[in-house]
């Protein structure tokens, strides 16, 4: 007789391998068909609110693993939250704004682009981005991200360009927003001002410059000994093309400086760094004369080293001794902190550069001139003059433009600002920041220290492809009318007509009628023609989309974004909710990493170290990269790789695995009608269910604080340790050979459906279309996608740690026992464990007493026909998991029953089943 056929083999079609990059397109049609987010929407109906803002992408090429990384860490926060019982819409969007659109759509029209108006070049410009919009869309949706992606946000539509006026508007109407000439980085290349979050740092290469400037004033009280000396004072710049802005010197009031003789020299610089100094340029036969303070200087004057002109000195907290020379040259067009010391001393806001990054045509000696030019041309004309010390070069972090890469300048021009003192909007903010929640807890320091030194926000954009700035100027006196109840006419234009209107009409059609000038009354108007920053149209999106679907709470419960965002979304999104609001416009912040390859190095396209998601998932299927994201500790640079994906195809497949073999013995099985109350379960049955429970809570716990990869580890040792190599591996004799109604069959049956079932409801948020599709082969009735159900409910009442202490202690036995069935195997004693009998001698006491109430057990638990506790056993061998533990291997007594392949001495005896124990004998006739 074949006894196969009697036996409980495990029957599925649930398939073995997860043919990822195939299945999962399907299931996204399934999802889109049966309308999945939008049922997920209605049964939230009534549920506490938590929103998930999306910071919106750049609508502008295909979509790299960072976006990758973001999106699903995004679906697992919101997927966890609605299984966790809230209602979570997600609403993505996307930034349509801005200059690399705007020159993208150049480089393509071409010469075309001279013969269209401004209004033509944004409509293409709104085609471009559309475009870029819809492929970007489908990229996120492979990724198994459920949201409203037939009703996002984009910065370009009419009601959000709106709101982004409206914003505006109230600043205005409450005093913050104003116009003034003040040094902003400016990108030549790029012909615009940038904001703070435009900027990025690399290293670049500058020349080294110390210059004398010759003293013009009268000499402090003290300072007699220097009378009739040729006597300077010594800066020192990597900027040699703004020494002919210089209109000052400023010194540190506190700190002492001395007068240096060298040859017909006296130098004056800071006592604490004259020393380096003559060793940088080169002198070392020299004395101090002189040692006295900066403050008597105040307000005397050295000479311009090659203009006919006096350069003011000034007093400053700013000079310090990291660097230089401690007499700092000061253009207070060309730098913050000169820019702030000049307005304190009355100097010309003096800025002799153009747009385009060269000296105006009127500067002497240097005028048209680029400024690639004139950083060498300067020094040749110091060093003409006898003014040029030392010329070198220095390598530094050197602000860079984002989008063009090329290093950019600081020059006063007039700009539109955000103002970071009016209305308090500085301490306001600071004070916010203390009220969010930061994740990782970093990222207020780091905001907070942005906040607290930054300058007034440019928010003026010299281009077409934007949010205009809704300002009118009079034809007569020039007055910028910013009135805010003009701008919110314009605004309420923009709802129906778009900002397209602002370069489709004059300002008399776009004006309220009667408009007049305040300070003349003269009745006509030009436009503004300066867009906004971008970062103000991303920043008022708590306005602009929060505000006006009344689905989602404001403020937002989290924003969600790079590390980056602390001086960009984050920011700007701080500044202009408190600015209008008083209010953060978000509860909490999560921040994570960068994306890097396998060695940590930074992605590019010229290193060939770049991953993109298509080629992931078209390999691999996007469920490997959702659970890489998962895996990672997002909050440091995260790595990617193919060994790192091979191996977390591995940890998939072992999930997998454990739920397909679970399907397969759950068949026949009805939770309805077969499932085995608490208090009747097997006790190993009743181990496992307290070991799930514990992972339920560890789970629960790691989704509550965002420790995704918390939670991966525990699943994944849970499924791989607790479950293949044990638990299920104990079972598989007791499912397969009891009788299907048999207690022991339903027992092991209600823990592995309950096991499966709250670990197909742990992993959706990550695993979003193998829970899925595990959930569509779980028997019972249930909801149509594991996506409308939720979290299983942690449960006290399963966990039982003295049960688990016990378990413990017999796995460490089962250990030792395994060590000596290999060795056993090694020297051909035995094949299959099953062939082994396990002879355990144990020290007296506690294990003692352990392995003698389990004696029935042991066979089972080591998987082998038979173990005994015996005494006085030689040959043995010691165990290391338990100290004092003698395992000894032995072929096994009896013979093999054909139907379990169990050794037992009562196989024979029976005459209707020969080959069989007594055991599969009575699994047979019951």
């Amino acid at each position: 007789m074949d006894y196969k056929d009697t036996l409980n083999l495990p029957v599925t079609d649930f398939p073995m391998r997860g043919n990822l990059p195939v299945r999962e397109p399907e299931m996204l049609k399934q999802w889109q068909a049966m309308g999945l987010y939008q049922k997920i929407e209605a049964a939230g109906a009534g549920k506490p609110n938590f929103t998930l803002h999306d910071g919106p992408p750049y609508a502008n090429g295909h979509t790299h693993i960072g976006h990758a990384l973001n999106k699903i860490l995004k679906d697992i926060v919101v997927k966890s939250r609605r299984m966790q019982g809230f209602y979570a819409p997600y609403v993505p969007g996307w930034d349509c704004h801005g200059l690399p659109i705007e020159l993208m759509v150049d480089k393509q029209l071409g010469s075309k682009k001279k013969e269209m108006t401004k209004a033509q070049v944004r409509k293409e410009c709104r085609s471009y981005a559309a475009k870029w919009v819809e492929i970007q869309s489908e990229e996120f949706q492979r990724l198994g991200v459920l949201g409203e992606w037939d009703n996002p946000y984009l910065t370009m539509n009419s009601r959000y360009e709106a709101a982004t006026a409206r914003e505006l508007a109230r600043f205005a109407e409450r005093g913050g927003l104003f116009k003034g000439k003040k040094p902003i980085h400016w990108c030549s290349s790029c012909v615009t001002a940038l904001a703070e979050a435009e900027v990025e740092y690399a290293d670049h290469t500058s020349p080294s410059i110390y210059v004398k400037f010759p003293y013009a004033g009268e000499l402090p009280a003290g300072l007699e000994m220097l009378a009739g000396k040729k006597l300077s004072f010594v800066i020192w710049t990597t900027t040699p093309w703004t020494i002919p802005a210089n209109l000052g010197v400023a010194l540190n009031p506190e700190l002492p400086y001395v007068a240096v003789e060298a040859g017909d020299d006296v130098m004056v610089m800071a006592e604490g760094l004259y020393q380096a100094v003559m060793k940088a340029v080169g002198i070392t036969d020299f004395q101090v004369l002189a040692t006295f303070s900066g403050a008597p200087f105040e307000n005397q004057s050295c000479r311009h080293p090659f203009y006919d002109r006096n350069s003011l000195i000034v007093l400053g907290d700013h000079v310090t001794l990291e660097a230089g020379t401690g007499c700092v040259h000061t253009a207070p067009g060309h730098g913050q902190e000169d820019y702030v010391i000049g307005l304190q001393y009355g100097l010309e806001i003096y800025n002799p550069v153009d747009d385009y990054g060269r000296y105006r045509d009127d500067l002497e000696l240097f005028g048209g001139m680029k400024l690639a030019e004139a950083n060498e041309a300067v020094s040749a004309k110091l060093d003409e003059v006898g003014a040029l010390l030392k010329l070198g070069k220095v390598s530094h972090s050197y602000p860079h433009c984002w989008r063009c890469k090329k290093p950019v300048i600081f020059r006063a021009t007039e700009q539109w600002f955000i103002s970071m003192e009016a209305n308090g909007l500085r301490e306001k903010s600071l004070a916010q920041i203390n009220q969010v929640k930061w994740i990782p807890h970093w990222g207020r320091e780091r905001i907070h220290n942005m906040v607290a030194g930054r300058p007034d926000w440019c928010i003026s954009r010299q281009r077409s492809w934007g949010v205009p700035i809704t300002v009118f100027y009079c034809e007569k006196c020039g007055e910028a009318l910013a009135d805010g109840k003009i701008m919110h006419h314009i605004a309420d234009l923009f709802e129906t007509g778009g900002s397209d209107l602002w370069y489709e009409k004059e300002a008399a059609e776009l004006l309220p009628a009667g408009t007049s000038c305040p300070k003349c009354n003269h009745g006509s108007f030009t436009k503004e023609m300066d867009i906004l920053d971008v970062w103000f149209d991303s920043g008022v999106s708590h306005s602009a989309v929060l505000e006006q679907r009344d689905y989602l709470s404001t403020p937002a419960d989290m924003y969600l974004e790079g590390s980056d965002q602390h001086r960009g979304w984050f920011h700007s999104s701080l500044l202009a909710s408190v600015g209008t609001r008083d209010i953060a416009p978000y509860k909490a912040v999560l921040t994570h990493g960068f994306v890097v390859d396998g060695a940590g190095k930074k992605m590019s396209k010229s290193q060939g170290n770049v991953v993109a998601p298509d080629e992931v998932i078209k390999k691999f299927g996007v469920e490997i990269l959702r659970l890489w994201v998962a895996a990672q500790d997002y909050q440091d640079d995260i790595r990617i790789s193919q060994e790192i994906l091979l191996r977390l195809s591995d940890a998939y497949r072992r999930i997998r695995n454990t739920a397909r073999y679970i399907l397969g013995n759950l068949a026949g099985f009805d939770p309805a009608a077969d499932s085995v109350p608490d208090g009747d379960l097997l006790e190993i049955d009743r181990w496992a269910l307290s070991k799930l429970e514990r992972l339920v809570g560890r789970v629960e716990k790691s989704y509550d604080e965002y420790q995704f990869h918390v939670l991966y580890h525990a699943v994944h040792n849970f499924c791989s340790v607790e479950m293949s190599a044990f638990y299920l591996d104990v079972l598989k004799d007791r499912l397969y050979t009891a009788p299907p109604q048999s207690l022991a069959r339903r027992s092991a049956q209600t823990a592995m459906y309950r096991i499966l079932d709250a670990l197909t409801r742990l992993i959706a948020p990550v695993l979003s279309f193998t829970a899925d599709e595990i959930w569509a082969f779980l028997p019972g009735k249930r909801e149509e996608s594991v996506h409308l159900a939720g979290f299983p409910r942690f449960e006290t009442k399963l966990l039982d740690s003295e049960l688990e202490a016990r378990y413990d202690r017999l796995l460490a036995v089962r250990t030792d026992v395994s060590k000596a069935l290999e060795l056993a195997r090694v020297e051909k004693l035995i094949g299959h464990s099953l062939d082994a009998r396990v002879l355990i001698e144990a020290p007296a006491g506690e294990w003692r007493e352990l392995l003698e109430a389990y004696r029935g057990e042991l066979a089972t638990l080591c998987i082998v026909s038979q173990a005994e506790l015996v005494e006085g056993l030689t040959d043995a061998i010691a165990g290391e998991e338990v100290k004092g533990l003698k395992v000894k291997i032995e072929k096994a007594q009896g013979d093999k029953c054909e139907r379990c392949w169990n050794y037992v001495t009562s196989v024979g005896q029976n005459d209707e089943h020969p080959s069989v124990c007594h055991r599969c004998q009575e699994a047979l006739v019951g």
